[in-house]
């Protein structure tokens, strides 16, 4: 499902243009339309101008395929091991790989980007490149779809010092690659457990927030962050119910205000797919709702609303953002477009 997304998102980008598609030797030798036939998840159709690529193989053709474009976008379902070792692959034959897989968030020389939080963390490319020998070459990749939810949100509150989060995450069922159709059984029903979200959900913040030490990015050591995380039957939109204290509590109209004049790198750049308002946050006890704010600015805002006092915590509030643009695809274009800002793919 991400790749299709990858597909309409670059559609018509004004700085990428796509040449190539790559698979897993199934697909090879096919026309995009063949290879996705039966299996188009999305309500836009295929992009015309994709639709006759032969797709290439990821693996077996890497010289070719590294030869014909300046950098690849990597979202594969093949084992960390595999997708560790295939990235480097690329990352060696000289071509930036922007990856949307979790098998490199914790290689310490590779930068985990949400490009409005840590920007900063591109900087350790430098060392990456000198570890694989590389003049050009490097693996970037994006955070996991669940923390944006709400990491996106505590950014901007750092500076009061960020003791402790709770947050309970509520998670669509495109998450998993799916729709209601292939997945009938979600319809009327919340299952309690994603395999490995819990802990991705509780250490990539931490990445994240971490500094560049040396020839490596070291995690922050606090906040204390503890999650649990849900699938509930919602086509796309992962929420986020969060509870956070502070060393210096500020105001709730100190919170709001930093919500609403936040900007970050991406927005300072005006790269293309960065929405103009990175963080909207509604005063209605009703917002946001998925299906009415899931697509916000494309995709590429986080929701923010219900923001009080509690009784355990300093404050709690919700919010949401699109899982497979903001948290997925979208992300990782963004992410590119990024480096691309910044000379990286020259």
């Amino acid at each position: 499902m991400v790749g299709q997304r990858f597909a309409l998102l670059l559609e018509n980008h004004p700085w990428f243009n796509v040449t190539v598609l790559a698979a897993s030797g199934r697909s090879a030798g096919k026309t995009y339309e063949e290879a996705v036939s039966g299996r188009w998840l999305m309500t836009s159709p295929i992009p015309e101008k994709m639709r006759k690529i032969t797709v290439m193989d990821a693996t077996a053709d890497i010289g070719k395929i590294t030869s014909s474009v300046d950098f690849v976008f990597c979202a594969v379902d093949m084992k960390k091991d595999e997708i560790r070792a295939l990235e480097e692959e690329y990352a060696k034959h000289e071509c930036p790989v922007m990856s949307n897989n979790s098998a490199n968030r914790f290689t310490p020389d590779v930068p985990m980007i949400i490009p409005e939080v840590n920007p900063e963390h591109i900087a350790i490319v430098a060392s990456q490149k000198k570890r694989l020998g590389t003049k050009r070459g490097f693996i970037s990749v994006k955070s996991n779809c669940s923390i944006q939810s709400y990491v996106p949100a505590l950014q901007p509150l750092r500076k009061f010092g960020i003791s402790k989060i709770l947050a309970c995450t509520y998670q669509a069922i495109s998450g998993a690659g799916k729709n209601f159709d292939t997945w009938p059984e979600m319809q009327d029903n919340l299952i309690p457990y994603i395999a490995g979200e819990e802990e991705k959900s509780e250490k990539e913040p931490l990445k994240v927030w971490g500094k560049i030490e040396g020839d490596q990015i070291v995690s922050a050591s606090s906040p204390l962050i503890t999650t649990q995380c849900l699938r509930v039957p919602v086509s796309d939109g992962h929420f986020a119910a969060v509870f956070v204290s502070f060393d210096n509590k500020p105001t709730k109209e100190e919170i709001i205000s930093l919500w609403q004049n936040y900007k970050g790198e991406p927005q300072l750049l005006s790269l293309p797919t960065a929405p103009k308002q990175f963080i909207h946050y509604f005063n209605e006890d009703n917002y946001p709702q998925a299906k009415l704010h899931r697509n916000l600015e494309n995709g590429m805002a986080v929701s923010v609303g219900r923001l009080r006092e509690d009784s355990q915590y300093d404050y709690k509030f919700v919010s949401l953002s699109h899982n497979t643009l903001r948290g997925a695809a979208g992300g990782a274009v963004e992410m590119a477009e990024l480096y691309a800002a910044k000379g990286y793919f020259d």
